[in-house]
């Protein structure tokens, strides 16, 4: 006897809700597969980069944010097979570009390369190949918000059989790497290369300000702050100019853009997270920046000399803090951007560079 209302295994009903829920099942594997498939394609496929010469890209999606789609790209050029066994090399730098950049630094891969390192770059979210339509460039309101770009681009360099990376930062890039390596400590990461990182504002008298505008950019994030019309730092640069690199001056610009209160509040947050011990950065660290700064709107010889963006006491100052084994180098006649100055410079630069690589055992 069965009570009625319910069904029995012998019931059509039964038997056709069972099929019913075994064709969902099917279709949601199917369903799962090809989105398995898509994602595969679109994050494993590989494609030549806009740089040439073995340079190649591919794009991450990531959840949407505040400002909409995200995308950040990963670029990497790899070491050929040297070996009979054509075994891989298992150690690998990322390098982070700073504000108002993406990464363009070929000379710099291919040094590494050279030197027997596979090389991975990343164009964060809204920089550079990144830039998706309608989206407020450079903008973000927690560096944290990097961290993902960062880390998948890191999975990416496992899943190729890295075991050893260098993580390199520029600028904006030096302090977005020490904070996430601060915070985050991939066991992956065994030492830390920083270019000039922005580890403090170099604003004289507005510096006073700042709080008032990190204020504003918790209740207002999206208000705009002008950084002046200066071209002189690019002009230092381009060959146009008087320099010796190219760059795309839609991704790169040669005025630096208005920021917002929340990147102003974002930065400042960042750099305080990384004073008086709150760092504890473990690995070694690489800490290089110029010989001295410049100051001025309009261009100059010394311009070409010097870093024309902060003030290098600061970044001596506050960089000496992130952790117990801190080398600073103070090379002479850099610019802001270390490997974008002169021949005679960037050239000692890199042997610096690879010694103390060599040093720390890698």
């Amino acid at each position: 006897m069965h009570r009625a209302g319910h069904l029995t295994a012998t019931s059509p009903y039964l038997r056709m809700s069972m099929k019913l829920h075994s064709l969902r099942i099917i279709l949601s594997a199917i369903l799962i597969s090809i989105a398995l498939q898509a994602f595969t394609q679109s994050s494993e496929g590989w494609k030549p980069d806009i740089l040439g010469d073995g340079y190649e890209i591919r794009h991450v999606s990531h959840p949407a944010d505040y400002t909409g789609e995200v995308v950040s790209t990963i670029i990497r050029k790899l070491c050929p097979d040297v070996s009979i066994d054509s075994t891989r090399t298992h150690r690998g730098v990322l390098y982070v570009h700073g504000f108002n950049d993406y990464f363009f630094q070929a000379e710099m891969g291919d040094r590494f390369v050279e030197h027997g390192y596979d090389f991975y770059a990343v164009d964060l979210r809204r920089y550079g190949r990144s830039i998706t339509t309608g989206e407020r460039n450079f903008d973000v309101r927690s560096l944290s918000d990097y961290f993902p770009d960062i880390d998948s681009a890191l999975v990416a360099m496992s899943r190729s059989g890295l075991s050893e990376i260098i993580l390199m930062g520029h600028s904006t890039g030096g302090l977005t790497s020490a904070y996430f390596e601060s915070r985050c400590h991939p066991k992956e990461i065994k030492a830390l290369i920083l270019n000039s990182p922005f580890l403090d504002w170099n604003l004289g008298w507005k510096e006073r300000i700042i709080p008032a505008v990190c204020m504003l950019g918790k209740l207002f994030p999206n208000f705009k702050i002008s950084q002046g019309i200066s071209t002189a730092y690019a002009e230092s640069l381009l060959k146009d100019y008087h320099g010796e690199w190219n760059y795309r001056t839609d991704w790169k610009f040669t005025q630096s853009p208005p920021v917002t209160a929340g990147w102003v509040r974002a930065i400042t947050q960042a750099q305080k997270g990384l004073r008086n011990g709150k760092a504890d950065i473990r690995i070694p660290i690489l800490l290089l920046y110029s010989s001295r700064s410049v100051n001025g709107e309009e261009w100059t010889p010394e311009h070409n000399r010097a870093d024309g963006v902060l003030d290098v006491n600061d970044i001596k100052k506050y960089g000496m803090q992130l952790g117990p084994d801190v080398i600073c180098v103070r090379v002479e006649g850099g610019l802001h951007d270390l490997v974008l100055s002169s021949p005679e410079v960037r050239e000692p630069l890199y042997r610096y560079i690879f010694n103390w690589l060599s040093r720390n055992g890698l």
